[in-house]
């Protein structure tokens, strides 16, 4: 017997159904949690950020940075590859999103196990 915070001086039964019934719920949440922070999409988010950022200064960069670098421009390639990159993981999470969870089984539902003995 557990006593309810908002009313010390009561006791609150709980069955089997009620305790099956908030799991269920707590999972579903879960399971929008994790669809929700997929690390695809916070990879490919951030690495479309950064890409944009870096081809931005690749772009604006001057003669003198370039010289410095050989006649290539880094930030102008390593920013391109960067977006590449984030677009890929955000076209991935697109086309296989994270499969939405199974539905649990009632206990009452579940099949006993056999005896073989």
């Amino acid at each position: 017997m557990t006593e309810h915070p908002e009313h010390p001086g009561r006791h609150h039964h709980y069955t089997e159904e009620d305790i099956a019934q908030e799991v269920s719920e707590l999972e579903a949440e879960s399971a929008t949690a994790a669809r929700i922070f997929d690390l695809r999409r916070i990879i490919g988010g951030l690495f479309v950020l950064y890409g944009v950022i870096v081809t931005l200064t690749g772009i604006t960069d001057s003669q003198s940075a370039i010289d410095k670098a050989e006649g290539v421009n880094v930030n102008l390639w390593t920013g391109i590859g960067m977006l590449l990159l984030g677009v890929f993981f955000l076209v991935w999470l697109k086309l296989r999103p994270t499969p939405p969870p199974l539905p649990a089984k009632e206990p009452a539902e579940q099949e006993p196990p056999s005896e073989h003995g």
